[in-house]
């Protein structure tokens, strides 16, 4: 069931979620957290859709705030719930002109009571999320460095990093993170005494799980990007060397990698890209602080600060962009 409110207010749109819900036998109960979407240009319904198939594992409200600064005041809105939102009820509200000057104030009066709320910016982020107005009253903020037109911008604003903050490119790395943890388990059990990461180019995934390996062994390690490929291709390939030779997992398409090992055949390892509904459902698991992912962006400032006095031998990092 969808329902338009052109001209309408915060407090007409709370009290109709309230009868559409009861009209169309939805229940009130069960909603774990409130999710808001906060998008500058048009409605994209990829990540609605995306939010609807996360609300299947977390029931929630899905806030999806519009703005536009220019035009007269003005507040449109439209509700879906039943099978028009999943497991879900989204409110999507257009706000123009001096309508979209106090954001905060238009997703307050919808949040649910006593639930927490996480705020997902799908395109271009705030400078600082942490300390932005729908930020402030979030418990988690979601970003995403592969869908914004400058990755360097994006680095230096994750960077700026809050208690809560988390980034799609993270998310993104876990089944790779999951899969060489796997390979250590496996003789040889020589330890690591390099890395390499392979990955598109201005891929912030790539980035930050060399830094993450790096972290883990404290050894050096070459980061190639080469030029060619979009941000959201990520990483293609990470060798682990040892003593006993290098272990390398590579992809080869979108969905399939390579295992090879010294002494073991190789492995087709299926490990498809990751769609954006299982990285916002990963994401929305944890609503504390990810210790790791502090540590990670940590490792990566001091890396990036090393490149630019030009001491590299300080964090045993090379960055390659061919």
């Amino acid at each position: 069931m969808i329902e338009e409110l052109p001209g309408t207010n915060i407090g007409e749109v709370a009290r109709r979620l309230v009868s559409m819900r009861q009209e169309s036998g939805v229940a009130a109960l069960g909603r774990v957290l409130t999710l808001v979407i906060a998008a500058a240009g048009p409605l994209d319904e990829a990540v609605v859709e995306a939010a609807n198939h996360a609300s299947n594992e977390h029931p929630m409200r899905v806030i999806v705030l519009l703005t536009r600064p220019e035009g007269p005041a003005r507040l449109d809105a439209e509700i879906r719930v039943g099978a028009d939102a999943g497991a879900s009820e989204v409110v999507v509200l257009r706000a123009y002109g001096e309508a979209s000057s106090g954001i905060e104030s238009l997703v307050t009066g919808l949040l649910l009571p006593d639930a927490p709320v996480v705020v997902w910016w799908p395109a271009e982020a705030p400078e600082h999320p942490g300390t932005d107005p729908l930020g402030r009253i979030a418990q988690r903020r979601i970003t995403d460095s592969a869908a914004v037109i400058d990755p360097e911008a994006q680095m230096r604003r994750i960077a700026a990093y809050s208690p809560g903050d988390t980034d799609l490119a993270w998310t993104r790395v876990t089944r790779w993170r999951e899969y060489l943890a796997a390979v250590l388990d496996q003789p040889p059990y020589d330890p690591v005494t390099s890395v390499e990461v392979v990955g598109a180019a201005g891929s912030m995934s790539t980035q930050l799980l060399a830094a993450w390996l790096q972290l883990a062994f404290e050894v050096p390690a070459i980061c190639r990007l080469p030029d060619g490929d979009h941000p959201a291709e990520g990483v293609r390939s990470v060798t682990l060397s040892r003593a006993a030779g290098d272990a390398v997992l590579q992809r080869i398409t979108a969905s399939q990698t390579l295992l090879h090992q010294p002494g073991h055949p190789t492995h087709e390892i299926v490990l498809p890209r990751r769609t954006l509904s299982e990285c916002l459902a990963e994401e929305l698991r944890r609503l504390d602080e990810d210790i790791m992912y502090r540590r990670v962006l940590e490792r990566l400032g001091r890396i990036r600060a090393a490149q630019q006095t030009n001491d590299d031998r300080t964090s045993g990092w090379s960055t390659k962009h061919e």
